[in-house]
């Protein structure tokens, strides 16, 4: 079964990590220093972004869910920096102040889309720092689906075993993004998500993909976990749960530009496509799919949900050609998202001819997309009488799900396709033949919500009908002689 896009507007998580700040100083780098043999790089931009935990809570809130962020800043403007742009994307921030410690901050010079050094300026959290965090977790979690810890080995996550027993007693997931030499404080723990680096250092290598999964299997029963996400760079990543087959997915990226975030893309679309009633396999199937595309942008990215669903839809082969209702509703919502233009029109089809060819061709020019809608069997005997059609549905469909001009098609039972307007409610509304504009079902409706109406001639003077009636009268004066 293939996975669908989840309801993350229903989503509520609760991520408690390691925040911070990546920060990156883009220019021209055309020479070497005369002081030592290193590219002098004349800044021209500068841009802040959230990383770590941030990033987590921003690719989370991207996707439309709900996040609330908890996370131990310093008592800086970088901290207040933090802040603004994490509610600035819609995330709820709960920071923890420390009076002694500054907000993580990692610098990163780029030049030529290149990174050519980072910079990084933090001091560990230790318990002094976290005090309290604990408490504070719990005052939100009745609020979360899901708990998500995304540990960068900062100290900011003081006590995980806590965490972890929060995340229980509330009974939702938890889910965690590990990091340290020590994976014993994620005992109890639904998920974690280790790439392949961290995994083997806690495992030891593994010759090939049996001992991959024999070993974590091992760490799944020795932390009392429900499943275990390897990610493993260009070769994808495997998921590993008691008494199921192990999934194995390929890594989906065309080409990789920089990884920086994809590990937080990862958890994050997981997480929330847990939080929003999906299953452990789809969820996965969905944040691979996420990597994929966050690899090829530079530095820490999110994946907004409109990006998501259009690379699912294409995934899946449903970027043109033949839909359900439901399917197109979505299909059209995302067009919608991407600015396109959507031009409907609808009929019976029953024998495609020229003229059908060059009024589809000319709708098409009126937008970005181009809806057909075709009147079922039973509609097209109601409309035209007893032995039409003369092609059923699925070939009528077929045939214009072929043309160049059609991005999708979808059947309808009515006589007219009143409801499948007001569903979708189309930019354009287009008919092909002797109408006047008045005449043209549901002209007023499209108008209703200021959108345009046109009436198109066949080319060729061609009709079906007098197609249909053409071939009778040769069938009759064949049959006669």
């Amino acid at each position: 079964m293939k996975p669908t896009m989840p309801a993350f507007q229903d989503a509520r998580l609760l991520v408690v990590g390691d925040v911070m700040l990546d920060r990156y100083w883009h220019g021209d780098a055309s020479r070497i220093s005369p002081e030592a043999p290193v590219p002098v790089v004349r800044v021209g931009k500068r841009e802040d972004r959230p990383g770590g935990a941030g990033n987590v809570a921003l690719n989370i809130a991207a996707l439309g869910s709900a996040a609330t962020l908890v996370g131990v800043v310093g008592e800086d403007d970088t901290a207040e920096e933090l802040r603004s742009r994490l509610e600035a994307a819609g995330v709820y921030c709960q920071f923890q102040r420390s009076p002694s410690k500054p907000t993580i901050t990692k610098l990163r010079v780029i030049g030529h889309q290149q990174q050519l050094i980072r910079l990084d300026f933090e001091q560990r959290f230790d318990q002094v720092d976290t005090k309290g965090l604990v408490d504070r977790v719990a005052d939100l979690m009745s609020t979360a689906q899901v708990l998500l810890l995304s540990d960068y080995d900062k100290g900011g996550l003081g006590d995980v075993k806590e965490l972890i027993a929060l995340g229980r007693k509330q009974g939702i997931p938890i889910v965690v993004d590990p990091k340290g030499g020590d994976f014993g404080r994620y005992r109890g723990a639904t998920l974690i998500t280790p790439n392949l680096g961290e995994f083997e250092a806690i495992m030891g290598p593994s010759a090939n993909e049996q001992e991959l999964v024999e070993k974590g299997t091992e760490l799944i029963d020795r932390l009392g976990l429900e499943a275990l996400l390897i990610t493993r760079g260009e070769h994808g990543m495997t998921l590993i749960r008691p008494n199921a087959p192990e999934l194995h997915l390929p890594a989906r990226a065309q080409e990789v530009y920089d990884v920086t975030g994809a590990g937080d893309t990862v958890i994050s679309v997981l997480s929330a496509a847990l939080a929003a009633g999906e299953r452990l396999t789809d969820a996965v199937m969905l944040a691979n799919l996420a990597a994929g595309l966050v690899v090829g942008k530079l530095g820490t990215a999110a994946i907004s949900a409109p990006e998501l669903r259009r690379a699912l839809m294409a995934e899946q082969g449903s970027g043109r050609g033949i839909m359900s209702a439901g399917q197109l509703r979505i299909a059209v919502q995302d067009a919608r998202e991407h600015g396109e233009r959507i031009v409907f029109t609808n009929g019976c089809f029953d024998i495609i001819h020229a003229g059908h060819v060059g009024y589809l061709d000319e709708a098409r020019k009126l937008g970005d997309r181009l809806i057909v809608a075709v009147n079922d069997d039973a509609s097209v005997r109601n409309l035209k009488g007893p032995g039409r059609p003369i092609n059923p549905l699925d070939r009528r469909l077929r045939v214009l799900a072929g043309l160049g001009a059609v991005d999708w098609v979808v059947s309808f039972s009515e006589d007219t396709p009143e409801q499948l307007l007001r569903d979708l409610r189309p930019d354009v509304l287009v008919k092909g033949g002797d109408y006047t504009l008045d005449q043209v079902v549901g002209g007023e409706l499209v108008k209703s919500w200021d959108g345009d109406v046109h009436v198109l001639a066949f080319i060729d003077d061609c009709s079906t009908s007098a197609i249909v009636e053409k071939m009778r009268q040769a069938s009759g004066e064949s049959a006669s002689s």
